[in-house]
């Protein structure tokens, strides 16, 4: 899906089919109801971003969680890949939801700053210096809490996501993907290592895990 040269049907399939791979495993209705609401409760509205949005599904769902919880979220969700942000800008819209062809990096240097700043399944992606930073942006970014949720590596995450989702593979980049995210993503120690020590490492279910910043202090950036 990285490369630039893939097939857009393929890739247009893939993205249509994030919904359900998220909703199975990426946790994030335990991750709202856990970190993002009783932010929400405090003041009843937040605003959040959502970095390498992809199809936007994440940003959409957390957008409709709080709106059924009678909160207002306000959800920026930039990707630099011209695909994805055209995919995600061409579905029904949400009031709450903004798409941004952007990186985390512009936004830091327009000075916006969010109350949360979130990532799913995108650390496994970078590089050694982009992995620093996205974490470095974050930091200047939120002014509450930053969550990047990624896959765990492990051979029986391996077999298991090959043996669940081959059904959803058929046209798509789902399973190929899929597979080689998990062969590249980091497991908790590996984590522990290459992160600042601001950032802590927990565990978020069987297969994944959740790098957690807690702000220290209040920003005065404006506030997007």
């Amino acid at each position: 899906m990285d490369r630039p040269d893939c097939d857009p049907l393929l890739l247009s399939r893939t993205y249509a089919r994030f919904p359900v791979v998220n909703r199975l495993l990426s946790g994030w209705r335990r991750t709202y109801k856990r970190r993002i609401r009783p932010l929400l409760v405090e003041t009843g509205h937040a605003s959040l971003l959502d970095i390498g949005s992809g199809s936007g599904d994440v940003a959409r769902s957390l957008a409709r969680w709080a709106r059924q919880d009678g909160f207002t979220l306000d959800v920026t969700a930039v990707d630099p890949d011209q695909r994805a942000h055209a995919f995600a800008t061409h579905l029904p819209g949400d009031e709450r939801v903004t798409y941004r062809l952007a990186h985390s990096s512009e936004l830091v240097a327009e000075g916006l700053a969010f109350d949360v700043v979130i990532s799913n399944h995108i650390l496994h992606h970078l590089d050694a210096r982009q992995f620093a930073a996205v974490l470095h942006d974050s930091e200047l970014l939120c002014t509450r809490l930053a969550l990047h949720n990624d896959l765990q590596r492990s051979n029986v995450a391996y077999v298991l996501f090959l043996t669940g989702f081959w059904p959803l593979g058929w046209g798509s980049y789902i399973v190929r993907d899929g597979l080689l995210s998990i062969k590249r993503s980091y497991t908790m120690a590996e984590l522990q290592s290459a992160i600042p020590p601001a950032w802590t490492v927990e565990s978020n279910g069987p297969w994944h895990n959740m790098l957690v910043h807690q702000h220290q202090g209040s920003g005065n950036r404006n506030r997007a």
